[in-house]
């Protein structure tokens, strides 16, 4: 079934950047682009414009950032065994939250090797907060899954609001305030090419360092006990667990800010449909993780026609009921 699936997704995928292409207050069609990919037609310099420097770097920041947050979604809820885990559980948007703030109302027209100091200090920010996190919830060697989730929500919360201070700043809620609240809201950016290709590189690495793990999480769904007379190094699993989720969760939010919600909802829905194997769900997982964040970000910009809706509106809107039924089922289980 799963080599099946996997084409299928793979096909969806295709069609989904393909009818994506093609979506947009400016219309482009379908026969101009398969001309121009096939047949060497030249394109006009505007649609070439729009095509190269908007659209596809646009779709495939989304395409990117989707499977990144699905696939850290996986490890934690894997981690946690808690299919209400998503990849900011642990503290992850506070720091990228502040980070980003500090780019935007002291840095803003700051660049470092293509990246803007907003994304970068969102990046750093958001590694950094982990790290504190889990120095805090560390005990004796040990890092109880409890006390990272209660210092990872504490720490979080905490870094959030420290943004108010920086936002004080700006008093006739400028420039600055509504790029915060863009970036809040979850907006896929339009970034360089140069940026996408160290953003892929970053993927690629964390996809190839989530293989090993997913037999690992197969053993730890078991039970830590369990798991550990098997031989597993828990400790040494969870750390690299955290780091890499945290580095595929940086990638998105560099790219999208905070867009709630993907990384619940894709690798529950194909934990449904394929079982609990991690090495089962990685791969579906990545590609409907793509699919559904390019879709929903397709929509999100022409949906409202030349005005566009921040991607991560839709997906609270979809995500907020999801996330109401999994917590009602839980519930129901525990009672059970």
């Amino acid at each position: 079934m799963r080599p099946a699936l996997l084409l299928l997704l793979g096909i969806a995928l295709v069609l989904a950047v393909l009818g994506s292409a093609l979506a947009g207050s400016v219309h482009i069609s379908l026969a101009e682009i398969l001309g121009a990919v096939f047949r060497g037609r030249p394109l006009s310099t505007v649609d070439r414009e729009i095509l190269v420097s908007i659209r596809l770097p646009r779709i495939f920041a989304a395409v990117i950032a989707g499977s990144a947050l699905s696939v850290s979604g996986l490890l934690f809820q894997g981690l946690f065994r808690n299919p209400l885990a998503d990849p900011y559980v642990i503290g992850s948007s506070g720091g990228a939250v502040l980070g980003a703030s500090v780019g935007i109302f002291l840095f803003p027209a700051v660049s470092v090797g293509g990246f803007s100091t907003i994304t970068l200090l969102a990046l750093a920010g958001s590694m950094t907060s982990i790290t504190v996190v889990y120095a805090i919830a560390r005990v004796n060697g040990r890092t109880p899954v409890v006390s990272l989730l209660l210092a990872g929500f504490a720490v979080s919360t905490m870094l959030s609001y420290s943004s108010y201070f920086l936002e004080a700043l700006d008093q006739d809620f400028g420039v600055g305030s509504r790029v915060l609240a863009s970036w809040l809201r979850g907006a896929i950016s339009t970034p360089t090419w140069t940026q996408l290709v160290i953003a892929v590189i970053l993927l690629a690495t964390g996809l190839a360092g989530s293989l090993p793990l997913a037999r690992r999480l197969n053993t730890l769904a078991l039970g830590e006990e369990y798991a550990s007379q098997l031989g597993l190094h828990i400790e040494t699993v969870r750390i690299l667990i955290i780091l890499i989720g945290s580095i595929l969760t940086a990638v998105a939010v560099s790219l999208g800010g905070l867009i709630s919600f993907v990384g619940l909802i894709v690798p529950h829905v194909a934990r449904l449909v394929l079982g609990p194997d991690h090495l089962r769900l990685l791969p579906v997982t990545a590609l409907g993780g793509a699919i559904f964040l390019l879709i929903a970000d397709t929509l999100a910009r022409t949906i409202l026609s030349p005005a566009e809706m921040p991607v991560g509106v839709l997906t609270a809107f979809v995500g907020g009921p999801f996330f109401l039924y999994l917590l009602r089922k839980t519930r129901q289980e525990l009672q059970a």
